[in-house]
């Protein structure tokens, strides 16, 4: 279980706390509440398929999207970035490079039986990065699409998207 949540904003807090505090009352969590039918072997907890689950190319266009979205605005001296209406951080943006490195150094088939490429991710990257480029000018797309590319494109996992990153900061 989890007994936790995140928030965007100071404010919301009370709004969370409210919550939490009708399911726990006084108690900081349920580790009280143990659930004897429920049976968690070691191989269940690495195991990250998602029944009737598929990687689709709308998902690869979006953590492409957020991916040179955040790191434009990282480089821009940003720690978050609005992105599709949400406030974003590194972590979101972690995500998203590391699914399309999975994605394509494994050739994951997307739900239209094609693998994920490096020629794919490449193509779609540039859709991306005109229509983001086109809505937002001021931000150095060049840099963030050239980060992007080392981390996805690379035959190794980058430990974090930013350490590479610092260099490329004026």
């Amino acid at each position: 279980g989890f007994d936790g949540t995140w928030v965007a904003h100071p404010d919301l807090v009370p709004v969370a706390r409210e919550i939490f505090d009708a399911v726990l009352s006084d108690r900081p969590n349920q580790k009280d509440r143990l659930r004897p039918e429920v049976r968690v072997t070691p191989r269940d907890l690495i195991d990250v398929a998602v029944p009737d689950g598929h990687v689709t190319e709308a998902g690869a266009r979006a953590n492409v999207s957020i991916g040179l979205s955040y790191l434009a605005s990282w480089l821009a001296g940003n720690g978050a970035a609005a992105i599709n209406n949400l406030m974003e951080d590194a972590a979101t943006a972690e995500i998203s490079r590391s699914q399309l490195w999975q994605w394509r150094t494994h050739s994951v088939a997307l739900e239209d039986g094609s693998p994920m490429t490096a020629e794919r991710y490449t193509a779609i990257r540039d859709e991306q990065l005109a229509t983001l480029q086109s809505s937002l000018p001021d931000f150095s797309w060049a840099d963030a699409a050239a980060l992007l590319d080392e981390l996805v494109l690379s035959d190794d996992f980058a430990e974090f998207l930013t350490l590479s990153a610092y260099s490329r900061l004026g």
